[in-house]
């Protein structure tokens, strides 16, 4: 006795078969039962299995148990803006900021640290600790993600105050071809940034002075140079009650310092920063071809 398969038009049947002999003892087969058909066998079919196999004395099989498949569903991570953006880094040159920090005492790579951040101010503003969570978002080129910690990023940060001038000279470097050097038009500014907390550190810029609400308020102040176009190119931070008209002179320096190539150089800040001193400081300014201001 076996099992057969038949085909009836587009149907096909499962059927236990016997072969026995006739009387003239020629071997022929009939149909002892149709159990169904195959596209609707079920587990009914394993019931009759097993029970056949303990009629004929056979230990049945236990039908294994089938779990269903576990499906989870996860965001994809972004990576156009990250990768335009890192491209955008190296081809303007703010990967030579590697050569800065691989003569520190850091053994992590803290330009590429830096890059994580400013890269997460463009596309998702967040804390440090936000900057973490915003990284298992990302595919970021070139950085393993589970590498990054907080106090690296902290690290980083410290690394980049430790060497800012050696940081301040390759970003002037960057940004010498953009300057127009036959008539540069620069924009100066200073705005104040309140402060919360009472706690004090030494060199702290935090002090209490003249907020932009009339009130005297913890604050600290963020000068900023800029050209006609909008590219910045300096900023510095001062203490909070510093007096505006007393930034203008060492800022303007500065900005020149870095800045020597320039020919021409038009200035324009509000009236609180041109004092009578500072009109007169300006006009005995003269840049590296003679000229005055």
């Amino acid at each position: 006795m076996h099992v057969k398969i038949t085909t009836s038009g587009s149907r096909r049947y499962i059927q236990l078969v016997e072969s026995y002999r006739d009387d003239a003892g020629k071997v022929k087969k009939r149909t002892v039962a149709t159990l169904g058909r195959l596209d609707q066998i079920d587990s009914q079919l394993n019931a009759v299995i097993q029970g056949l196999m303990k009629v004929s004395g056979q230990v049945p099989t236990p039908t294994p148990i089938i779990s269903s498949p576990s499906i989870a569903f996860e965001t994809a991570r972004a990576f156009g803006d990250v990768w335009a953006l890192t491209e955008l880094w190296k081809e303007l040159g703010f990967s030579a900021l590697r050569q800065v920090f691989r003569k520190t005492r850091h053994t992590t790579d803290v330009e590429a640290l830096i890059r994580v951040m400013v890269l997460n101010r463009l596309c998702d503003p967040e804390s440090k600790l936000g900057v973490l969570r915003w990284v298992e978002t990302v595919a970021l080129p070139e950085v393993t993600v589970t590498a990054i910690t907080h106090q690296q990023l902290l690290r980083s940060m410290d690394a980049l105050m430790e060497q800012q001038r050696a940081v301040d000279a390759v970003l002037a470097g960057l940004l010498r071809p953009l300057i127009d050097q036959d008539l540069s038009v620069v924009f100066y500014d200073l705005t104040t940034i309140r402060s919360e907390g009472l706690v004090t550190v030494p060199q702290d810029v935090r002090q209490f002075g003249m907020a932009k609400e009339g009130l005297i308020a913890r604050q600290f102040l963020l000068g900023v140079v800029q050209t006609a176009e909008g590219l910045p190119i300096y900023h510095e931070v001062f203490d909070g009650n510093t007096a505006e008209t007393k930034t203008l002179l060492p800022t303007l320096g500065k900005v020149l310092e870095r800045f020597p190539t320039v020919r021409r150089l038009v200035l324009i800040a509000d009236r609180g920063l041109l004092s009578l001193d500072n009109l007169e400081a300006l006009q005995a300014i003269r840049l590296a071809n003679g000229q005055s201001l």
